[in-house]
């Protein structure tokens, strides 16, 4: 069961936050207290440290001896019981900063990005905002009625480049932007949060685009995350380059 939860933080990190992770047996002196075995996950953050990212103990009988929890067994006699314990906590929501941040802020997963597509319309007056509105309904409804979690920024008062600035620091996936030229091109804009990179979309076409944007954004986040550790990773065989190594930042295999 001890192993089991490991593989469940090593799912949890990998293919919901997009933290690639390693997972290991931490030495007896870092081991739990009275534990039998600690297992850990370990990530590498943006500044090249390390962040023990969860932990799962098996604490053998060690703990039933000290309070006196007992089982019956299948032939009706008390046994001592053999326990764990295991949980993550915010240390995770720490890691999915430090791991995507960026200068702008926020980059976050698709998978838990709590607004996954933000739509703001390019207006110069509030008599353009029901037309902007009729424009993108249809997209709006679409992705929708697909479960993608939007939010249509129609603030007056806040200028678009605000806006953007904005919701960039929140690290929103996908930012799509439609205006005039764009009703009358039948196109909307889409700028990306992983890579910063923009795409004019056909209106008609563009909800299965965004939702498989989503998927590459997800998939993107986690190589980015991956190819830094692996660029930041290196070998020692001597003490004297182990501790040169280690002092200039990121991980380090030893033997």
């Amino acid at each position: 069961e001890t192993l089991k939860i490991l593989d469940i933080y090593q799912e949890v990190a990998e293919k919901v936050l997009a933290i690639p992770i390693l997972t290991g047996l931490k030495s007896e002196s870092e081991r739990f207290a009275g534990a039998v075995d600690t297992y850990c996950i370990e990530a590498m953050m943006g500044d090249k440290r390390a962040l023990q990212a969860g932990t799962s103990h098996y604490l053998g009988q060690n703990f039933a001896k000290a309070f006196d929890v007992k089982f019956q067994n299948e032939n009706n006699k008390e046994e001592l019981v053999y326990a764990t314990s295991w949980g993550v906590s915010t240390r995770l929501v720490g890691a999915l900063i430090m791991v995507h941040g960026d200068n702008k802020g926020l980059r976050l997963p698709p998978k838990v990005a709590p607004v996954q597509i933000v739509i703001i319309p390019i207006i110069k007056n509030e008599n353009d905002m029901a037309e902007i509105r009729e424009f993108l309904e249809p997209l709006i409804v679409s992705l929708e009625e697909k479960g993608v979690r939007l939010q249509l920024d129609d603030r007056l008062k806040v200028s678009p480049g605000f806006k953007f600035n904005e919701w960039e620091m929140k690290g929103v996936p996908i930012r799509v932007e439609a205006g005039p030229r764009d009703m009358e091109s039948g196109t909307v804009l889409c700028a990306r949060r992983d890579t910063g990179e923009k795409e004019s979309l056909k209106i008609t076409s563009s909800g299965e685009k965004l939702i498989q944007l989503l998927d590459e954004i997800q998939n993107n986040l986690f190589n980015q995350a991956l190819e830094f550790r692996e660029k930041n990773t290196f070998s020692a065989d001597t003490y004297d380059e182990f501790k040169s190594l280690i002092e200039a930042g990121g991980f380090v295999r030893c033997g």
